[in-house]
């Protein structure tokens, strides 16, 4: 049973994961609900859901009902900073998911207080993406400065810190004609493969909600966006061997091994090392790695003397979308 000393009402974030037929992942966090309207798009409003995105409540230990299409019934219980996971074997999945590989289902709280308000009648959407059997191969993309304005590269990320906390997220824009080639990737060379997209950052799940209605408002194709917890400065445990990003890709190809994959990335930050990195430790399912071109000039040069030295898989720095449009259409990956 939850309980709460707080009137605010209660609500369940599903975050979209992904698995196969028979493995059930699914992620999100239990929180109270703190008035974030993205909606809205006066500078104000934007400063204020900035702040409440990172001043969050969690529901600690609460216990969570997800029921599937068929009724089938699992549980799961949050932890202490609200966040919860199914990680579990589960067959018939795939027969649930629709034409996109997109399987939907309902969590909500196993058992609530008298008095405490639920948002949505206790009934909160979650997804987890099943490549469909159509795709020729996925995508893992980076998000900063390669589908979203943010400027990583720019002195002190200056740019980054106006953009995320100064601008709504319906004035935020994406690099030019990059919807339109995702959506030619998601196609395929049939235009119909529904090649599954996984996007992949070094924001935190805070900005989980945000991210997600940019993805959505610039028509991007729809697909799990990872992120990553906040570290405490007094966290005492280690931190992870390899960086977020490339451990969240090799999660990814590990449980999808038999289907290939392009990495698009961009020359202001490291993907240029980890996305070599992975290609080298998976060199039968990369097939193509993007990386776009930022304005930082000693950055790029960098990336052009890795990139000149590298064979093992095509590795191309592109400074417009229609290059890297180009190029996968002369390696068969669009028509």
């Amino acid at each position: 049973m939850f309980f709460s000393s707080k009137s605010d009402p209660i609500q369940i974030d599903g975050y979209q994961s992904y698995g196969s037929s028979n493995h059930l992942y699914l992620i999100g966090r239990a929180l109270e609900h703190e008035g974030v309207d993205l909606k809205k798009t006066s500078f104000l409003s934007a400063l204020k859901n900035a702040y409440k995105q990172f001043a969050s409540d969690e529901l600690r230990h609460t216990k969570l009902k997800v029921t599937l299409l068929d009724n089938r019934s699992f549980y799961t219980t949050t932890d202490a900073e609200g966040y919860f996971k199914i990680d579990e074997k589960v067959d018939g999945l795939g027969a649930l998911a629709n034409d996109e590989g997109w399987l939907q289902m309902v969590i909500s709280f196993d058992d609530v207080q008298k008095g405490i308000t639920v948002l949505g009648d206790n009934r909160f959407p979650i997804e987890m993406l099943i490549p469909a059997e159509t795709a020729s191969y996925g995508v893992i993309s980076d998000i900063d400065d390669t589908i979203l304005h943010t400027g990583v590269a720019s002195l002190l990320k200056w740019r980054v810190i106006i953009n995320t906390f100064f601008k709504n997220v319906g004035k935020r824009t994406s690099l030019e004609g990059a919807p339109e080639l995702y959506r030619k990737l998601h196609g395929g060379k049939s235009g119909q493969d529904a090649n599954p997209m996984f996007y992949v950052s070094n924001s935190p799940w805070n900005l989980y909600s945000y991210l997600e209605s940019f993805v959505r408002n610039q028509k991007f194709p729809k697909g799990p966006i990872l992120l990553r917890d906040l570290r405490s400065p007094f966290e005492k445990t280690p931190k992870p061997e390899k960086p977020h990003k490339q451990h969240e890709i090799r999660n990814i190809l590990n449980a999808y091994p038999k289907l290939k994959f392009v990495l698009i990335g961009d020359s202001g930050e490291h993907d240029v090392d980890i996305y070599l990195e992975v290609a080298k430790e998976y060199p039968e399912q990369i097939i193509a790695v993007y990386l776009r071109s930022v304005k930082h000039k000693k950055k790029v040069l960098r990336v052009k003397s890795v990139l000149s030295q590298y064979e093992t898989t095509p590795a191309v720095l592109v400074e417009k979308s229609s290059f890297a449009e180009e190029h996968a259409r002369s390696i068969g990956l669009i028509s």
